[in-house]
């Protein structure tokens, strides 16, 4: 008799139909590239005779130099341009490495390199992730594994540009006062620096590893590798797909983002493979998983999106693993909110905690829309949906101080209108009351606020707090009045002065002072610049600061 025809379940079907749906996507539109270019001069860093074979075998491919950092006299003789020194420091990438150390007795020197190998016991480039042609190799089989790429890595070579940056979105700094340090914080290449009001990333330290984007409130820093338009483009056609041929399959799927290499072979390695109701999502880099994925993919109709760190990406570095946990934190605390039961974001280490995986609720209705390059769009838009196919109905949703949605606090008793908070939002979250005010105002937007807390550093008076939370009526997207106040209209020709609130608290801290002690000083701080110089010069009485007389 034949064998008999196992035909597939209801879910299987639905997973080889979302897998085909994501094989016949179109490529997406490449992203620009970083070009590197290696003449092959190897800098050797040692404070140790280096084994006499690799210095050889490393000569036929590349032009050799040592800079032995150990005591003067135990300097070896290696057969290879040699110096010695102190170093003071290296920077730099594939290509384009700088040493500057200081020879004995002499003034520092700076000298260029392509390649670095380096024998200390404490690396010289001390990111968790150092830059390309940089190796560590204070054991032998680091040493072994660098004498076997070095030669390589000579010629030019590139690779994917994996950011975008927008400046006018950044709420890093404003007039020196520091808001948001989070993509320098997270970066563990070292590749994100401050430049004043701006952050500068160097695109060839630039590992790809995508947190700058995934911890970025305000969306200025973006991952193109793909760009999240193109992660939510196969999130779509999987999910769909899904959706259309289960119609018999009980439960949502789960998404599972892994890595192309260590990710991929645990996957390999399980038993029996992935359970069938796991969609397998490749990512270059597993940190790059921010909340706009993983609220676009709920919304789509995942039941749980899985973030697998296996291999070396088990080892997380703090900041991933923290940026990760945080980004999911918030999202289950909305999904939850908005009336979705059970739990629908993890991040796992093992492959084998697929299995076990309970997905949560889902939208009976699935999002039509697409994701977008800007965050703050896409976050809205998945929330929306949420909002409109959820069980609950919250106006507002309590979050946690670090947020990326919120409100301010203003003591309207402390703020004196200065409107310095105003001028340091990078948002347009706060704002003047505008030419139609009937007086000086402060309004705010709350759908704009991303927490970035730059106004309340730079509010003289300390009378703002921020109020991390998620607005959720239609006040969100409406100005309102946090203060208002009288102008004061100077007391000579009545032009508008300022607001009753400054010249008050200017009058009340300068009262006591000395140079305001003189009949009519006082009144005078309260006439516009040009009745101020008017009153001085028809006072025979006044003072010059200069001659010690009377103005005449």
């Amino acid at each position: 008799m034949p064998d008999a025809v196992i035909e597939p379940t209801a879910m299987q079907q639905a997973k080889r139909a979302a897998l085909d749906a994501l094989a016949a996507l179109s490529p997406f539109e490449p992203v620009a590239r970083v070009e590197y270019r290696s003449e092959g001069r190897l800098l050797i860093l040692t404070d140790r005779v280096p084994p006499a074979e690799a210095l050889e075998a490393l000569s036929q491919h590349l032009a050799v130099s040592m800079l032995w950092t150990g005591k003067q006299e135990d300097a070896p003789k290696t057969g290879v341009e040699q110096r010695t020194g102190t170093l003071q420091s290296l920077t730099g990438f594939l290509g384009a490495f700088e040493l500057t150390f200081l020879p004995p007795g002499e003034t520092p020197l700076a000298v260029p390199f392509d390649l670095v190998l380096d024998l200390q016991d404490t690396a010289a480039m001390r990111a968790e992730q150092p830059p390309q042609g940089y190796y560590h190799a204070p054991d032998a089989a680091r040493l072994e594994t660098a004498l076997a790429e070095l030669p390589e890595m000579t010629g030019e070579f590139e690779k994917p540009k994996f950011f975008a940056y927008k400046e006018s979105l950044c709420a890093h700094s404003r007039s020196k006062k520091t808001g948001c340090n989070q993509c320098i914080d997270v970066c563990s290449t070292h590749a994100i620096r401050s430049e004043g009001d701006r952050v500068a990333v160097d695109p060839h330290l630039c590992m790809g590893c995508g947190a700058c984007a995934t911890v970025c409130p305000s969306g200025a820093m973006t991952y193109q590798y793909p760009r999240v338009a193109d992660r939510g483009a196969q999130l779509k056609a999987m999910l769909g797909a899904w959706r259309r041929a289960g119609k018999g399959a009980s439960g949502a799927p789960v998404v599972l983002f892994h890595n192309g290499t260590d990710g991929r072979a645990a996957i390999d390695a399980l038993s029996g493979g992935l359970p069938d109701h796991v969609l397998p999502l490749e990512a270059w880099h597993v940190a790059s998983i921010g909340l706009d994925v993983l609220l676009g993919a709920v919304a789509y109709g995942a039941g749980h999106v899985a973030v697998l760190a296996a291999g070396s990406q088990a080892t997380l570095t703090p900041a991933y693993r923290a940026a990760l946990q945080r980004e999911m934190e918030l999202a289950q605390v909305l999904i939850n909110a908005l009336g979705f039961g059970g739990r629908h974001c993890s991040l796992i280490e093992d492959a084998a905690a697929l299995a076990s995986i309970v997905p949560g609720e889902t939208p009976k209705v699935p999002a039509g829309f697409n994701l977008s390059n800007d965050k703050r769009s896409t976050v809205e838009f998945a929330i929306e949906h949420l909002l409109a196919q959820g069980a609950a109905k919250p106006d507002v949703i309590s979050l946690q101080r670090g947020s990326p949605f919120g409100s301010i606090q203003v003591d309207t008793k402390a703020c004196t209108l200065c409107l310095a908070c105003a001028g340091a939002c990078p948002a347009s979250a706060l704002m003047d009351g505008g030419a139609d005010a009937p007086g000086p105002a402060l309004k705010f937007l709350e759908r704009n606020c991303v927490q970035c807390g730059l106004c309340a550093t730079t509010c003289p008076e300390n009378a703002i707090v921020l109020e991390p939370r998620l607005l959720l009526s239609a006040a969100r997207r409406q100005e309102r009045v946090l203060n208002e106040s009288e102008p004061f209209n100077c007391i000579s020709c009545g032009k508008v002065l300022g607001t009753r609130q400054i010249v008050d608290a200017m009058l009340g801290r300068l009262a006591g002072h000395s140079m305001f002690q003189a009949e009519g000083a006082l009144k005078r701080l309260q006439m516009c610049a040009d009745c101020r110089v008017v009153d001085m010069m028809s006072n025979k009485n006044e003072m010059s600061i200069l001659t010690g007389k009377p103005i005449e």
